[in-house]
């Protein structure tokens, strides 16, 4: 075998020290890829959704003004990536990094230039006040969330499961009236920091229920970062089974707290999953969940989807040059 890994259909003399190189005709080098059959690349267009600006920031000691969180979204903008958490329609009082969402949103399009290049700009909503400001707002799509224990429920929105099911459920129906593209997220669906692992009949049941109001999307997010590759292949092979035919995508919401999330997102590229969501420079965190660390970084994320031959369009140099910005 020669030094790039090429199978040599003839072997010449050796040289001591050194890798023989003999001349040969070039269709007598196979590569392994030729080789390996059953063994193919992924290829096709693979979607991030960026979430610094909102689930990056929510717990940040550091209190970004309104341009500066305009800005890091009109970076990422211009670098590709054309789906963005901007804001969260939350209590201010409960998360104040997001209390000055109404702003943001008029600034962003105010830039009409940045306006033009198409990223769809996504709000998170919790209950019906919040999608009431987030289609005053103007947002392009809005994003629900049901924590999928009843104790995270509690400490995370003041409801139990069953409640955030309602009120998601209730969101996806007013959202589809006005024409807005609506997602929700299950949240601690692979673990919860207060009832430990997630049952998959557990998690089974929250999806039938959340899926049965048709949201476009649904999220499976590992919110404390406990998943393993194996648990996310199983997870989402379980979330396509009750899909079934209905038309709902699926995301991947992966936390690093164990230097497992790019493994976990490759398991989930693996599994068919195209939607992901990260933060540039791995920050972000739940200000509701202990221990919790960062989003898996867009940069490295990224790097790894398009070695793996999945296109995001996202220009990954440009991107990179704002993290330390």
């Amino acid at each position: 075998m020669g030094a790039a890994g090429c199978v040599i259909a003839h072997a010449g003399p050796r040289i001591p020290g050194r890798w023989c190189r003999p001349r040969v005709p070039k269709l007598a080098i196979q590569t392994w890829g030729d080789r390996l059959e059953g063994v193919e690349r992924m290829n096709g267009p693979v979607s991030i959704v960026e979430v610094s600006p909102r689930d990056g920031l929510q717990s940040d000691p550091a209190m970004l003004g309104t341009d500066e969180k305009v800005a890091l979204i009109t970076r990422a903008v211009r670098a590709g990536v054309r789906r963005i958490e901007t804001v969260s329609f939350v209590n201010p009082k409960r998360v104040p990094q997001m209390a000055d969402a109404d702003e943001v949103m008029a600034a962003l399009h105010a830039d009409i230039e940045t306006r033009s290049l198409g990223a769809s700009y996504i709000g998170l909503v919790l209950n019906r006040r919040g999608l009431d400001r987030a289609l005053e707002t103007g947002v392009d799509e809005a994003n629900a969330v049901v924590m999928a224990s009843d104790t995270f429920a509690q400490r995370n929105q003041g409801q139990d499961t069953a409640g955030l099911i309602a009120t998601a459920n209730e969101i996806c129906v007013e959202a589809a009236a006005h024409d807005l593209p609506i997602s929700v997220t299950i949240g601690a669906s692979f673990g919860c920091p207060f009832e430990g692992e997630m049952p998959l009949d557990r998690l089974a049941d929250v999806i039938e229920r959340v899926a049965e109001a048709l949201p476009a999307e649904i999220a499976l997010a590992d919110s404390i970062g406990v998943a393993a590759p194996t648990d996310v292949t199983e997870r989402f092979a379980l979330a396509r089974e009750i899909i079934a035919d209905r038309p709902i995508a699926l995301r991947a919401h992966f936390h690093n707290t164990r230097n497992t999330g790019l493994a976990n997102a490759a398991a989930a590229a693996a599994a068919g999953v195209r939607t992901f969501d990260s933060s540039l420079g791995g920050i972000g965190g739940c200000p509701f969940a202990p221990a919790a660390t960062g989003n898996i970084p867009t940069e490295d994320l990224l790097y790894m989807l398009h070695r793996m031959g999945l296109d995001s369009g996202i220009d990954l140099d440009a991107l990179t040059a704002n993290v330390d910005w």
